[in-house]
């Protein structure tokens, strides 16, 4: 895929892994309902611990980029609402090959170059990837940024609740208003209501974890301004999109940034290396965040219920902690500005250890 590393080039590619997290919080909202347990809000049924999909996350993170940086050049959405993912392709492959039309037998040839062309003008898939090998084939792309599925810290509780709503649909069509009305007329007053259902979470705090990997990001041109939209969007998913169901949910925290710098900084080519593969595995990174109910708290119901504290070992070295709390703002650092980092956490009532 030669053609996508010399984009990246162009550009200020992302050159250092980084693992974020952060807390979203649901209140009376259906987090990801599963469409085939009735929308039911996920939840492992075992444990009962809620669950968010990754892919319900991209989702609100597709939908603030299509709308806070539409008709920017490299902003385009792919995976939108009723997009045929296949005429997409053949555009693209089209266009690469220089064609009006597919000369049948088709075999495209130039499969890296298209790959190229859709990280060019796709922000979701030089950053998520995607899956372009159906119809003509553009090839298949593994995108940088991957989200976890987050899970609740404690066991969701499921509120099943019944609404009325004062009209209805039942009935015949009609040809004419005039039957409709008459139709309506013959309805007793008690029948002219429906019943329906909300199923919320009483109370959940998700933790959501993720990871940015620079080598792919050289691959498909995930660049440095890029990630500050994609930190943008994280923080405001929920602001922008807030349908009735999700009226509940919102970030709870800041963003909690690792970046990976290297651990040898009187060598610059071993501490480039370092950086590009990972100084920490990020398991303990995210184990870094710990999250505890109060004493006496049985059921929680809000996020002052919990104690919630950054454990920073000692001992850790080629990380730089960042937090993100303003979507629009910049990253505190740790290693440049001590006193702040740790006082916007403490603010947000996460404290430092």
């Amino acid at each position: 895929m030669s053609n996508v590393v010399k984009l990246a080039e162009a550009k200020e590619v992302v050159k250092n892994t980084y693992t974020f997290t952060m807390l979203v919080e649901a209140k009376l909202a259906n987090p990801n309902g599963d469409p085939d347990m009735g929308n039911l809000p996920r939840q492992d049924i075992e444990t009962e611990i809620g669950i968010i999909t990754d892919v319900a996350f991209k989702r609100r993170i597709r939908n603030y980029i299509d709308v806070a940086y539409a008709g920017e050049d490299g902003m385009d959405i792919l995976m939108r609402n009723g997009v045929s993912i296949n005429k997409e392709i053949a555009k693209i492959v089209l266009e690469v090959n220089g064609e009006e039309k597919f000369a049948e037998p088709f075999k495209n040839k130039k499969v890296p170059e298209s790959a190229a062309a859709f990280c060019k003008r796709f922000w979701d898939v030089r950053t998520f990837g995607g899956v372009l090998s159906t119809g003509r084939n553009a090839g298949q792309i593994t995108g940088p940024v991957q989200l976890g599925m987050a899970e609740s810290v404690d066991p969701i509780h499921i509120e099943d609740m019944t609404i009325t709503r004062m009209c209805y649909t039942d009935g015949n069509d009609f040809s004419t208003i005039e039957d409709y009305e008459r139709e309506e007329a013959e309805h007793d007053e008690q029948t002219k209501r429906t019943m329906g259902e909300k199923k919320v979470v009483s109370y959940g705090l998700y933790v959501v974890q993720g990871t940015i990997s620079p080598s792919l990001a050289i691959r498909t041109g995930f660049s440095e301004d890029d990630l500050n939209k994609l930190f943008e969007a994280l923080l405001q998913m929920y602001e922008f999109d807030n349908s009735a169901s999700k009226q509940g949910m919102r970030a709870a925290s800041p963003l909690i940034i690792f970046k990976h710098i290297g651990t040898h900084p009187e060598n610059p080519e071993q501490n480039e290396k370092e950086a590009l593969l990972g100084c920490m595995p990020a398991h303990k990174l995210y184990n870094m965040l710990r999250i505890t109910k109060k004493e006496g708290v049985e059921y929680p119901r809000k996020l002052e219920d919990y104690d919630i504290a950054m454990q920073i070992p000692e001992t850790m070295r080629g990380i730089n902690i960042g937090v993100k709390e303003n979507p629009f703002g910049d990253i505190i650092w740790r290693n440049e500005s001590t006193d702040e980092f740790s006082q916007t956490l403490e603010n947000n009532g996460i404290q430092v250890k």
